[in-house]
């Protein structure tokens, strides 16, 4: 769904641009509380300095699998969009910066998805996927049996919900800023019924996924925090709560893989999915282009600035084989995307060592 340059006027896509970096801005400060700092006060923060290093890693899957477009209907193809699967694994704020990197990306070095477009995006994309599948995540969770098998029930539902939601906001600003007369309907329309399709299969690959984390680590999935039940103990004839550490120590499951080991394996099936899966992936047009095409809505599309780039259109310039073009490329972003996004990661984590050090609090 990522909106090229011409699609939306410059007035729209102006305010769009504002309206994104006010949510990145806020973003910034809710991925540091998400993330935890070096206190040992209290649960959370424990939690929130596993899951830090995973955020790099996340933003890199969602790059790889966001380059296999899978067949949704005839002559059309869908793609992950992530900001569930993000927003679940390492939590809304963090999930909303994960994204944004991956569209970064996109943008500047493989010419997909417009570079006066990137607000539209980043709101689109980005913050519209995640607010709205934590918002139905956190909610089926409140009525849902506290299991982890809520918490898959819960992704493969927020998830869907996602994608056709990000298409009304998409049908609302080409409401707003369209640069061709095609009728509203007419591309609501369009636009809702194939992303309820591609919303199916964003469903299935967030509940697997977190399936798998949950599986291996489920204390680093930031949407289960809380899920397990406190271990008790009997002191002085009284059942309490066991202190975290000795719960971190005997909660089955928790230490069965490490996390090293864990964003290595993540690691490796990134670039095994950009790499060499990527290949297979559908050719057709994804639902935006398929929509644009077929209503008139790409009539004023204009020339990508990055259309020269080395790395234009998922493939390497001078190249000549188109599998090992295309996953060379795939592997590129892959490896770029994860050190952009850790590089973001590890300076909020350092920013909040120094918010919580002892020459910070006065101690």
């Amino acid at each position: 769904m990522h909106v090229p340059d011409g699609f939306i006027d410059a007035p729209t896509s102006a305010v769009t641009g504002v309206v994104a970096a006010g949510a990145l801005a806020v973003s910034l400060r809710g991925a540091r509380r998400e993330q935890g700092g070096t206190s040992r006060a209290d649960e959370a923060d424990r939690a929130g300095e596993r899951t830090a290093p995973l955020a790099g890693l996340v933003a890199a899957f969602i790059f790889a699998v966001q380059m296999l477009n899978f067949p949704v209907a005839a002559g059309t193809s869908g793609h992950l969009l992530g900001g569930a699967l993000a927003a679940i694994l390492v939590g809304p704020f963090t999930g909303v910066l994960c994204v944004s990197v991956v569209l970064l990306m996109q943008g500047v070095l493989f010419a997909d998805g417009g570079l006066t477009a990137l607000g539209v995006n980043v709101t689109d994309m980005a913050i519209t996927t995640t607010v709205v599948s934590y918002a139905v995540f956190r909610a089926l969770l409140a009525v849902l049996p506290r299991k982890r098998r809520s918490v898959t029930v819960a992704s493969f539902v927020a998830a869907l919900v996602s994608v056709p939601a990000a298409a009304i906001v998409f049908t609302l600003l080409y409401a707003i800023g369209g640069t061709t007369d095609v009728s509203i309907g007419k591309v609501a329309t369009a636009m809702i019924g194939v992303h309820v399709l591609i919303g199916i299969g964003e469903a299935v690959i967030t509940a697997l996924t977190v399936s798998a984390v949950i599986a291996v680590r489920p204390d680093l999935v930031y949407g289960a925090r809380g899920l397990r039940q406190r271990l008790k103990l009997r002191v002085d004839g009284a059942l309490v709560d066991a202190p975290a550490p000795a719960l971190a120590r005997t909660a089955p499951g928790t230490a069965r893989t490490s996390r090293r080991t864990l964003w290595v394996t993540g690691l490796v099936a990134s670039l095994v999915l950009a790499g060499f899966v990527s290949f297979y992936a559908s050719a057709n047009p994804d639902g935006l282009e398929k929509v644009a095409h077929d209503k008139g809505i790409d009539k004023k599309e204009e020339k990508h600035a990055a259309a020269d780039s080395p790395l234009a259109d998922y493939g390497v310039k001078n190249v000549s084989n188109a599998r090992v073009s295309g996953g060379l490329a795939g592997v590129i972003g892959v490896g770029v995307t994860v050190v952009a996004g850790s590089a973001v990661f590890w300076a909020l984590r350092r920013r909040r060592a120094e918010d919580v050090s002892p020459a910070s609090t006065g101690l």
